[in-house]
């Protein structure tokens, strides 16, 4: 019987692309697990299925991974993406990307590639800095809180994703954290599954800047945290707003059917060629 380690072993590129360049105690490799493990059980032959990054710490996920992979310009993937799902409509494309590569540089291409419901999973990494670059806050950095370019505080309000993604067009959107991983391989899989623009927000740690910087405490620490401050959102439905209160919502906040842009694009095409 295959142990879980052994599932992602198989899909590694242990001899070109390692030893990989997270800190010790990031959440990122545990994503990794989660969306090698999603594409397991969904039993997708890896020739069918593209993954694509822009920069940061998260978008150097597709470089250890043995499918079709693209690592292109920063805040770029969706773009990228939508060309392959285009030319490749049969291919499951998947884009890794950070809270800074997906919402600021590429927040532009986020929104209208949720817009549009083209069939692509985009799986946002969030531990709320730029942690390859410096430690810049970055639009999911809460307000107040330290980074290296807010040494007096944040005097800005974050993104909640989901929120975001919903609001932009997307039809299926759900949040896990990286303490919750039985979970998180859940969502990722069923927005995988899903036929048009999905989100899935993937909350992890950042003890290297964000937890320093904020005292958060160490990788055990912020990973602990997320079990005492998470309620899955159908716990949450049932509690006071005082209950709430600082607390991080997880599960699937949506999931709905609407046309496919690809789809409509064909037909477009068919109607145009009289079929």
């Amino acid at each position: 019987m295959l142990q879980k380690s052994d599932v992602v072993h198989q899909y590694l590129r242990p001899k070109k692309a390692f030893p990989n360049v997270w800190c010790p105690g990031c959440g990122i490799g545990i994503v990794m697990g989660c969306l090698v493990r999603a594409i397991d059980t969904l039993q997708l032959n890896r020739d069918d299925v593209c993954l694509v990054s822009g920069i940061g710490c998260s978008s150097r996920m597709p470089a250890y991974l043995d499918f079709n992979t693209l690592h292109t310009t920063h805040g770029r993937a969706l773009a990228f993406a939508t060309g392959v799902k285009l030319a490749k409509p049969h291919m499951k494309v998947i884009v890794i990307t950070g809270d800074g590569d997906a919402l600021a540089i590429g927040g532009n291409h986020f929104i209208h590639s949720a817009r549009r419901n083209i069939d692509i999973t985009t799986i946002v990494i969030n531990n709320m800095i730029y942690g390859m670059t410096g430690g810049q806050f970055s639009p999911t950095t809460p307000a107040d809180s330290y980074a290296t370019t807010s040494p007096y505080g944040n005097k800005e309000n974050n993104f909640d994703i989901p929120k975001l993604a919903m609001g932009a067009g997307a039809t299926y959107v759900a949040r896990g954290t990286v303490y919750h991983v039985n979970q998180l391989d859940e969502l990722i899989e069923q927005a995988i599954a899903k036929r048009g623009f999905s989100v899935v927000e993937a909350f992890s740690n950042c003890h290297t800047y964000y937890g320093r910087l904020n005292r958060a405490g160490d990788a055990v620490k912020m990973i602990e945290d997320m079990k005492k401050n998470v309620i899955p959102l159908k716990a949450a439905a049932k509690l006071p707003p005082e209950k709430l209160e600082g607390k991080m919502l997880t599960g699937v906040f949506l999931d709905l059917e609407k046309p496919e842009y690809c789809d409509r694009y064909q037909e477009l095409i068919d109607s145009l060629k009289g079929k």
